[in-house]
């Protein structure tokens, strides 16, 4: 494993959030100036590379792993077709905790689903679901999302607050899940 291959996973895995410089380097447990040139061979690297559709992108004082310029036709054209409307179960699950949650961090998703969730938000935002609502103070500065004007429009709602009650739907389906029990009549009929 080098270090281009450990830069590549390290930005594969942040997403669009991308990954400071320094820690970077700490992850890595390497220089700053070693670090930095190692980004810029693996940039070289992919937009030398016809076969590739990756690049690197400084933005701010964070590196993002993205496709090139040349794919954004492509891929605007796979956003609106059919096939791509669907929504899978992360991106579901993610929209759900960013709706009731807003605003929330990256991070504090991944928290809350247990797995990571950058794939799941970049759909969300690609969609225009999802938009950034701000930054956190505070070391690394993560990005806030909330849900868009689109995401309201979407689902018919006028106003946050017509978001169904999570508590009332837990109750719900605690009341469904007692009749369920196939046994409890029986054991409650022996103890009488």
């Amino acid at each position: 494993m080098n270090q281009l291959s450990q830069i590549e996973a390290m930005l594969f895995v942040v997403g669009e959030e991308g990954i400071g410089l320094e820690e970077l380097a700490f992850s890595l447990n390497r220089p700053i100036p070693e670090v930095y040139q190692n980004i810029l061979d693996l940039k070289e690297l992919y937009e030398n590379k016809e076969q590739s559709a990756l690049t690197i992108l400084e933005v701010g004082n964070h590196f993002v792993l993205t496709t090139k310029k040349e794919f954004a036709s492509l891929l605007k054209e796979f956003a609106r077709s059919p096939m791509a409307n669907r929504l899978s179960q992360a991106a579901l699950e993610t929209l759900s905790i960013i709706a009731y949650r807003q605003p929330v961090t990256r991070a504090e998703i991944d928290e809350l689903r247990g797995v990571q969730s950058s794939g799941a938000v970049q759909t969300l935002v690609a969609r225009q679901l999802i938009e950034e609502k701000g930054r956190v103070e505070g070391p690394g500065r993560a990005i806030l999302y909330g849900t868009s004007d689109y995401f309201m429009d979407y689902f018919g709602l006028k106003d946050m607050k017509e978001l169904p009650d999570v508590q009332k739907m837990e109750d719900d389906l605690a009341d469904e899940a007692e009749p369920l029990d196939l046994f409890y009549d029986r054991f409650k009929e022996e103890d009488e």
